[in-house]
């Protein structure tokens, strides 16, 4: 079977990095911490990460080259503990969201355990350019 790329359509013309963007984001897709992305308006967007057990100074948010990465670490406790049973995760995470062209990176705020992270969408005006044709 033949694997169909955006190349392989002739009006796609520049999709290259698109393409190797959705691979890429295909890889990554780790299951820890769980997530939701909800759409609140016509042009906004929430994303909220299930975090209990983090504090505001264990996490960080970044946007890298169009790409949102949320990280968490936890910090070692300053007195060793023994747990009998130790069910809940306290491991060290990462994950990333692509941001399209006009997600701007909005508030972001831990509620209950849940860190909520707002999007907004910029539609760009329409621009019309007619481009002149020369005599050869």
């Amino acid at each position: 079977m033949t694997k169909l790329t955006l190349g392989s359509y002739p009006h796609m013309l520049g999709f290259e990095q698109l393409e190797r963007l959705l691979e890429r984001t295909a890889k990554s897709s780790e299951g820890y911490p769980p997530f939701n992305i909800e759409q609140t308006s016509d042009h906004s967007y929430r994303i909220t990460l299930a975090v209990a057990g983090f504090a505001e100074s264990d996490l960080s948010i970044t946007v890298e080259d169009r790409q949102l990465v949320i990280r968490g670490r936890q910090r070692e406790d300053a007195e060793p503990r023994v747990f009998l049973h130790r069910g809940i995760a306290a491991r060290q995470f990462q994950r990333s969201f692509v941001l399209a062209d006009g997600v701007e990176v909005g508030e972001a705020m831990i509620e209950n355990g849940l860190l909520h992270v707002d999007l907004t969408l910029s539609r760009p005006e329409t621009v019309v350019q007619t481009i002149q044709i020369k005599k050869g």
